[in-house]
């Protein structure tokens, strides 16, 4: 479980397809990890299956995950948002994130007013549905307030705006229009619409 509080952006040294798999080496920086342990890398779960004191570490992402986010595009030299996952006395200071990609959304506007940073986004209406004004999301594994929705594109459009410490701490200032990033919506919303379903039906 994480909180969609990036602790730091991370330099991709190793992008190793096999198969229909991948394979990719981070540069984190954190020289106490442990071998099983879950970091979320843009916003996705992923396992560390090895490591050294230098911290760098390796994750495998399966057929499954690269089909459900944006990890097949990391090349060599990019960046990945990281987070630890949170602890029983951590502050919960954004929301609760699994790092379970429910899906994609296209960068599709951006405009910069008085030092802050306005993103629109559009996701599909099967996920766009779960979104709610000031409601949470995560994006690239970055707990955002939800500022707006619309109808764009064919989906739902989704506003947001990112203070200068997120945009200088995470890898949305490396995105251009027409980027995917991984989409996490609220899983309160999944479940609560699961729950009514029996009572929605004729």
């Amino acid at each position: 479980m994480f909180s969609g509080i990036i602790e730091k952006r991370a330099r991709v040294s190793l992008a190793a397809p096999n198969g229909g798999s991948l394979e990719i080496e981070l540069e984190s920086g954190w020289p106490n990890l442990s071998l099983g342990e879950s970091i979320a890398v843009n916003g996705v779960c992923l396992t560390v299956t090895q490591f050294d004191g230098a911290g760098r570490a390796r994750f495998f992402i399966s057929p499954e995950t690269l089909a459900r986010t944006n990890l097949g595009g990391l090349a060599v030299g990019q960046y990945a948002n990281l987070e630890r996952a949170v602890t029983l006395d951590t502050r919960l200071s954004g929301h609760l994130v699994q790092g379970h990609v429910d899906g994609l959304a296209r960068l599709v506007e951006r405009v910069e007013t008085d030092g802050a940073y306005k993103h629109v986004f559009v996701l599909p209406d099967a996920l766009g549905r779960y979104c709610v004004e000031k409601g949470s999301i995560a994006l690239n594994g970055i707990s955002l307030t939800i500022n707006g929705l619309d109808q764009r594109d064919g989906g739902v459009a989704v506003l947001v705006t990112i203070i200068p410490h997120t945009w200088e701490h995470t890898n949305l200032n490396t995105l251009a229009i027409g980027d995917d990033l991984n989409v996490e919506v609220d899983v309160m919303a999944k479940y609560v619409e699961r729950l009514c379903l029996p009572y929605l039906k004729p």
